[in-house]
């Protein structure tokens, strides 16, 4: 008796998961068939905007409806993102995001209304944009090596800007002086404006920043470069080596975003949402916007996005646990 019932138990979860296939199946062929709405949880103008508004581009032209770009900034990217959350796992709102919304906020935002890994379906990084030590040209180091020996001699004297305090910014420098095991005061300003005109007067000794962010100030001999964040050269500044090149081994840190839906949205629907946004992410349009902000392509699988998220929630809460960095 017992038995039977387990066998009939069995067939009918069996003949659910058929039917939850099916029907998967069945969204994924006619999917899509009315608007999408494209979330992104910043202000217009920024590369975060940019990009995300040529993915919406390519994925209209190859579905052949409308994908509707909808900027919604506020609480440092929270808002958008939870919108995007709670939407309808259906394939018909994606978002942007972002290492700051999914690795960061989670830790400095009280009463987050959203789980970074468990209430979304990562599709894509669209880009990442690795970070660049830059010194002041007084500084007497002219390697990586030599400014960690610099640090080490004279620990608490030098001293670090950052576009905020629990910025990526910020914490790529906290990271910095972990991995390296030296002691830097951090500055933080609002925005990284003030905090390369504070380079470039010589008010702080360092900053971490984009590559783009300070290549003028390298050109007029103000600024110099000693590595950068990335696992492999940048070919903007081919000179310049890596962390993991100049002796902070495995110090690779980078702001990046990506593309994601709600969770249980339909792996069919994923993978083809997938496949057209890499089309898109190798464009023209895209690649040469990227490249020329210093950014690396994207185009990781969903499960490799899925990995980084939950690897960089971890990289970055212990930055920010060890650092011991709130929000005012």
């Amino acid at each position: 008796m017992q038995l039977n019932q387990t066998k009939r138990l069995a067939a009918r979860l069996a003949a659910g998961a058929m039917l939850c296939l099916s029907s998967s199946m069945a969204l994924a062929q006619t999917y899509p068939n009315k608007p999408i709405h494209f979330i992104i949880p910043f202000a217009p103008g920024g590369g975060n905007d940019i990009v995300s508004r040529v993915i919406c581009q390519q994925l209209a032209e190859a579905f052949g409806v409308s994908v509707l770009p909808d900027n919604r900034a506020g609480a440092g990217g929270t808002i958008g993102t939870d919108m995007v959350a709670k939407a309808a796992p259906d394939g018909y709102t994606l978002g942007m995001g972002s290492t700051s919304t999914f690795s960061i906020n989670p830790w400095l935002v009280k009463d987050i209304p959203y789980d970074a890994v468990k209430d979304f379906s990562p599709i894509t990084v669209a880009a990442s944009n690795p970070y660049v030590l830059a010194v002041h040209s007084a500084v007497p180091a002219r390697t990586l090596a030599e400014f960690v020996a610099l640090a080490k001699a004279k620990p608490g004297a030098l001293h670090f800007g950052s576009a905020g305090n629990g910025s990526t910014i910020h914490l790529a420098g906290e990271i910095f002086k972990s991995m390296a095991g030296v002691d830097m005061v951090h500055v933080p300003y609002k925005g990284m404006g003030p905090a390369i005109t504070d380079l470039l007067g010589g008010q702080v000794e360092t900053v971490f920043a984009t590559l783009i962010g300070v290549t003028p100030a390298v050109k007029t001999g103000q600024v110099r470069l000693l590595g950068i964040s990335s696992p492999k050269r940048s070919p903007l500044a081919p000179d310049l080596p890596t962390f993991d090149e100049a002796g902070v081994k495995g110090y690779f840190v980078a702001g990046w975003f990506g593309v994601v839906a709600p969770a249980k949205t339909p792996k069919p629907i994923i993978d083809r949402l997938y496949k057209e946004i890499l089309v898109a992410l190798h464009s023209k349009a895209v690649t040469d916007r990227l490249v020329k902000e210093g950014a690396d392509v994207g185009g990781n699988t969903p499960d490799e996005f899925a990995a980084l998220i939950k690897s960089d929630l971890a990289k970055w809460g212990k930055a920010v646990k060890d650092a011991k960095v709130t929000l005012e």
